[in-house]
């Protein structure tokens, strides 16, 4: 039977560590998201109003954010934050930072659409009923909008917990840094060692998004009903 460097994982402390090395990468990607979506609301909304100066702003942060790749971002947050204007950054509190803007411009895009699509005859409605402003969103068009948002919202936290991969360029310790530190480490001793640990990496990565893609399509199937 071949060596596929399976012993590896169970070696010592390897197996708890790259635990805590998906904890991490599970940790950046909520915290974000739970930043996201408030904020991707608020900007959403703020998009669909008809001051040009507002709209302007708020299209130019999408457009940077969209075009932009991550990587590049994180590396602009976590090296010129410390470099160039001399504070002190985790690379933890970097790649928040990072994903919370990617996901709040994600989340405002999608919160635009859904406000969008929802029937100029609603807004109608509200008004005769003596609904404006904030109450109009509140009690109107929020409650109808999230339940489109919601799977979307989901997915964006599947996509985030997958890019988080790229926080190991700043050094943070996630899953990905883990494995190579292991097989690294173990190089001589289990020349397969990376077949292995990186095996466990993708069954780890397929355990934690595919419930989350499975809730997203039943919520899905529930609200297109």
């Amino acid at each position: 039977m071949p060596d596929l460097g399976l012993d590896v994982v169970l070696k010592g402390k390897n197996f708890a560590r790259i635990m805590a090395g998906l904890g991490t990468a599970l940790y950046i990607s909520l915290i974000s998201v739970l930043i996201s979506m408030p904020l991707g609301i608020l900007l959403g909304i703020l998009m669909t109003s008809k001051n040009p100066l507002i709209k302007a702003i708020l299209k130019i942060y999408l457009e940077i954010i969209r075009i932009m790749p991550q990587l590049v971002l994180l590396f602009i947050v976590f090296f010129g934050a410390t470099k160039t204007l001399g504070i002190d950054i985790s690379g933890e509190k970097a790649a928040i930072l990072v994903f919370s803007l990617w996901g709040t411009a994600e989340m405002s895009d999608l919160v635009r659409g859904a406000i969008n699509s929802i029937p100029k005859h609603q807004y109608e409605s509200a008004r005769a009923l003596g609904l404006e402003g904030v109450n109009l969103y509140r009690y109107i068009i929020i409650p109808q909008i999230m339940r489109r948002l919601i799977p979307l919202a989901i997915n964006l936290l599947t996509r985030m917990i997958k890019t988080t991969s790229l926080v190991l360029m700043i050094g943070v310790v996630e899953v990905l840094k883990v494995s190579q530190q292991i097989v690294e480490a173990n190089r001589m001793a289990s020349p397969n060692a990376a077949f292995g640990i990186y095996l466990l990496v993708f069954i780890l990565y397929f355990m934690a998004c595919w419930p989350i893609s499975l809730v997203s399509r039943h919520l899905e199937k529930i609200w297109n009903k």
